[in-house]
């Protein structure tokens, strides 16, 4: 992770190593075959194992779509102006999906609490969040910012281009985003305002002079207790529409651009704001409850297509909702942990803030038809439906943390994700798959790989420590090569090689080109009982290390799965759970199969 120190000679600028970083590389088509096949079969009976491999075979007839979408994959990935083979994939996959983004697609974190006296209320905590926030985009737009390291080497910094006056826009068919770094606005953002959401209200709050120069803490802080002040009746709550699925959110902006030409500033003004900050009347009384109302909340103190959205709570408490489309989890910690690596009077030392006066507000105001304050309200009612039908829990562990497992011989990503695959086998009586995200960055533009979990030796596992003719030493055993193959598997993700972004992306190069390729023939492999199978998530993990992050959370992602969002620490383990309310007796049966499955192979790796 970054940690915020100011480059020198001897360190290279933010972005100065981008186009040095290898390429994603594009996998052998023979290889993806072999790997899903290998991936797959685990979760398949015979018969669905010999219908996958039937359309195996078709993907790899020499005369087959196969070969020409393989060779038109890998011309495009050493086309000028590709910069991964992934480039159309990643639109295709995070601006395609129609269905509503929030609380399906958006993830939280929420904060540890400050300890400077000034940022005890909610007024000074919001305020010392946008100090340093503005100091984090100081040090990425002047390249002050280090390119982070994972084991010596340099990581793509390419997302946090996309942390600041960022902002997705939906469409019909396929969303697009505005933002900075682009042909459409180039380099960085020159905007002096973020968006406060009140009760409603959309107010403009010009955190930097005319100037350019930032305001200080205490004169941000004024501001923004002078519109709680200020803000005792609701206000119109336009951001309930940005809860809507993608197309209709498309048609209500519309409506809004043509009922009325003032709707097009107001509609920039929050699109081009550096980020939204979040006013919150309530205080929840526990970590549960506030990851609840980061990952949904009050949909009229919203604007879900925001990249980022620091909410912050009545009593000091805060945390960050942010819009997935161009930042993954890596970026927005980078983003707090360099807020935390400061205090913010270091911050606003390093930015030259300096009294200027109460920072200048403005109600951002629509002009609403009736017909669209109706549309505004039934978006918030069947949001807040929709919200109601999701259930999440929190698992903490305070005597199991990273340092614990790494005692005990184990990784502990493997050592988490055989507890999930023993709790949930226990939970449900039967084990199903599941997704974890690996990071990518140390290629160009790199992002996430998917990892399929469900190995035969996490199979064999699992069924070890409920079968009563096993022993300790056969578990022990078991659980070891269970661990070897995940590890294995994440560092062939890691490096690029893992079947399922390839396979989909060649499906999706046929649909696309098929005519124009003479690939005309689908591949059935995207429609084979293993890609099925294999991607309909019971468990979808993704986990963020960092200590100033108390929970990390996200929605569900299909009828039957919990997600398992997990930060995994020295000393402690949090993992976070979300699934339908429909089946969320199932979810608290998994939470405490987890603390069952936990203690039970802390105790078995710890009497060898």
């Amino acid at each position: 992770m970054p940690d915020g120190t100011p480059s020198t000679p001897s360190t290279p600028s933010t972005f100065a190593l981008e186009d040095d970083l290898p390429r994603v590389p594009v996998p052998a088509l023979a290889d993806s075959a072999d790997r899903f096949l290998a991936w797959s079969s685990p979760l398949l009976d015979d018969e669905q194992r010999s219908a996958t491999r039937a359309a195996v075979d078709q993907l790899l007839r020499t005369d087959g779509p196969g070969p020409v979408l393989q060779a038109a994959l890998e011309e495009y990935a050493t086309a000028p102006g590709t910069h991964s083979w992934l480039d159309e994939f990643w639109e295709s996959r995070y601006l395609g999906r129609r269905d509503r983004i929030a609380l399906n697609a958006n993830f939280f974190f929420l904060f540890r609490a400050s300890s400077d006296p000034a940022e005890q209320d909610q007024a000074g905590r919001a305020a010392g969040l946008v100090l340093g926030a503005l100091d984090h985009q100081r040090q990425v737009d002047t390249g002050a910012l280090p390119p982070a390291r994972r084991r010596g080497e340099p990581m793509t910094m390419e997302q946090h281009k996309f942390l600041f006056s960022a902002t997705r826009i939906p469409a019909e068919e396929q969303d697009t985003a505005r933002t900075p770094y682009t042909d459409a606005w180039p380099g960085p953002s020159r905007e002096r305002h973020v968006v406060v959401f009140v009760r409603g209200h959309a107010v403009r709050l010009d955190v930097l002079g005319a100037d350019g120069t930032p305001h200080t803490a205490a004169e941000i802080a004024d501001a923004l207790r002078g519109l709680l002040a200020g803000s005792s009746d609701p206000g119109p709550g336009v951001g309930r529409l940005t809860t809507k699925a993608r197309a209709p959110w498309a048609r209500s902006r519309q409506a809004l651009l043509d009922e009325h030409p003032a709707n097009a500033a107001a509609l920039a003004e929050i699109e081009t704001a550096l980020f939204c900050v979040s006013l919150e009347d309530g205080a929840p009384p526990d970590d549960r409850t506030r990851g609840r109302e980061l990952l949904a909340g009050d949909a009229a103190n919203r604007w879900f297509d925001k990249a980022v959205t620091f909410v912050v709570f009545a009593d000091g408490e805060a945390g960050i909702n942010t819009e997935h489309c161009r930042l993954d989890g890596t970026t927005v910690l980078a983003l707090v942990d360099g807020i935390f690596a400061a205090s913010t009077a270091e911050h606003a030392d390093r930015l030259g803030a300096r009294e200027q006066g109460e920072p200048a507000t403005r109600e951002i105001r629509f002009e609403l038809t009736d017909d669209r304050a109706a549309d505004i309200r039934e978006a918030g009612e069947d949001f807040h439906a929709f919200a109601d039908s999701v259930a999440t829990g929190l698992v903490v562990f305070d005597e199991h943390g990273s340092d614990r497992v790494k005692a005990l011989g184990v990784s502990p990503d493997a050592f988490a994700q055989l507890a999930y695959q023993l709790a949930h086998r226990r939970a449900k009586g039967f084990t199903g798959a599941t997704y974890e995200s690996i990071a990518t960055l140390q290629f160009h533009h790199g992002r996430t790989e998917a990892m399929r979990v469900v190995t035969r030796e996490i199979l064999a596992f699992v069924d070890g420590m409920d079968d009563p003719a096993s022993d300790d030493d056969a578990r022990r055993d078991a659980l070891a090569a269970a661990a070897d193959a995940h590890g294995r598997r994440a560092r062939e993700c890691q490096a690029g090689q893992a079947p399922e972004q390839h396979l989909w992306e060649l499906s999706l190069v046929q649909q696309r080109r098929g005519a124009e390729l003479g690939a005309t023939e689908p591949l059935e492999v995207v429609s084979s009982p293993g890609w099925l199978v294999m991607r309909d998530d019971y468990l979808s993990t993704s986990s963020a290390p960092s200590v100033n992050v108390r929970v990390f959370g996200f929605g569900s992602t299909s009828p039957q799965c919990i997600g398992v969002a997990y930060v995994l620490l020295p000393d402690r383990w949090i993992v976070h759970l979300s699934t339908p309310a429909a089946v969320g007796e199932q979810m608290e049966r998994f939470a405490d199969e987890l603390r069952r499955a936990v203690d039970e192979i802390e105790a078995l790796l710890a009497t060898r």
